[in-house]
């Protein structure tokens, strides 16, 4: 899928957008195999630099283990966080 492989792109180069999208590619499964690990590293890489939505949503697979070992002590810091950023899903 020509949209994941510039995601891919933008990510490798360290853009958090990139991450970000290329880690709902594999989330979703969309232009990609679904791989939830993978989502899991990429929201991180993302949430590291801020990314709200990426913070949110690394927060949904640490509460319910996709990805990584549940931990919701970890998602619930990571929903604090994307909230006191203005993230109103969180």
């Amino acid at each position: 899928d020509e949209a994941a492989r510039l995601y891919r792109r933008a990510a490798e180069q360290g853009d958090p957008l990139g991450q970000f999208c290329l880690g709902q590619c594999d989330n979703l499964g969309k232009g990609v195999l679904k791989d939830d690990r993978e989502a899991a590293r990429l929201f991180g890489l993302a949430a590291e630099e801020r990314h709200t939505e990426a913070q949110y949503n690394l927060a949904l697979l640490c509460d319910y283990g996709r990805g990584v070992p549940q931990d919701v002590g970890k998602a619930a810091c990571l929903y604090r966080l994307a909230a006191e950023q203005g993230f109103a899903k969180a």
